[in-house]
C-alpha cells in the first residue's frame, strides 16, 4: 500500500500509530446513526489497527486494505476500506466525521480508493452494503456509479432486510 493523493486530500495506509486520532473522528455519534458503534476504547481501537496492519485476512484469503483520510490542513476526517478477495472482488466501507459531511470528500475519498483498487489491484467488481435508511450514502454510491444487486444477490449473500448491497464493475466512470 501506499499514500493516494488527490487534489482535496490523501489516502494514507492506516496504521496503529492512527490510533489516538482517528478514536475522535470515530467517536462522533453521527456516524453510528444506522448500525454499529464508537469503537469502545483508544486501547481497543489500537489493538485493531495494529492487527489490520498485517493487511492479510488471518486464512491468507482476502487482502485488507484500509486507509485514513487527511485534509491538506493535516486533519484526519476519517477512513475508506476495502475487503479484496482472490476472484477480482472487493467490498467496499468508509467513515466520514458528520463536520465533514456534505462537501464531497467523501465521495472524493472513496472514488480516490476505487481507483487504486482498479489501477493497483486489479478489481473488477465491487459490492458495498447499505442500511436502507441511509440516503446520504445510497446518494454517494449512485454517484460513483453503483446500481442495487438483484434480490437473488441479496438473498444468496445473505443480506439482511434492512440493508442494500450496491454493486459496480470496477471500470465504471463516476457521474458527474
Amino acid at each position: 500500500m501506499h499514500i493516494v493523493n488527490t487534489d482535496r486530500l490523501a489516502l494514507l495506509p492506516q496504521l496503529e500509530a492512527h490510533a489516538a486520532e482517528m478514536f475522535s473522528v470515530l467517536s462522533d455519534p453521527a456516524i453510528y446513526q444506522y448500525e454499529n458503534g464508537p469503537p469502545e476504547s483508544l486501547e481497543w481501537l489500537r489493538q485493531r489497527y495494529a492487527r489490520l496492519e498485517s493487511r492479510i485476512s488471518p486464512d491468507e484469503d482476502e487482502i485488507w486494505l484500509n486507509w485514513v483520510i487527511r485534509v491538506p490542513s493535516g486533519q484526519l476526517i476519517g477512513y475508506v476500506q476495502a475487503t479484496v478477495q482472490p476472484n477480482g472482488l472487493a467490498a467496499i466501507a468508509y467513515e466520514l466525521h458528520s463536520d465533514w459531511w456534505g462537501q464531497g470528500l467523501g465521495r472524493a475519498a472513496v472514488q480516490a480508493m476505487l481507483t487504486e483498487l482498479a489501477d493497483r489491484y486489479g478489481i473488477r467488481n465491487l459490492l458495498a452494503l447499505v442500511k436502507q435508511p441511509n440516503l446520504r450514502s445510497q446518494r454517494l454510491l449512485a454517484h460513483l456509479g453503483f446500481t442495487l444487486a438483484p434480490a437473488a444477490e441479496h438473498t444468496r449473500r445473505g443480506i439482511g432486510a434492512d440493508e442494500f448491497l450496491l454493486q459496480r464493475p470496477a471500470a465504471v466512470a463516476a457521474l458527474a
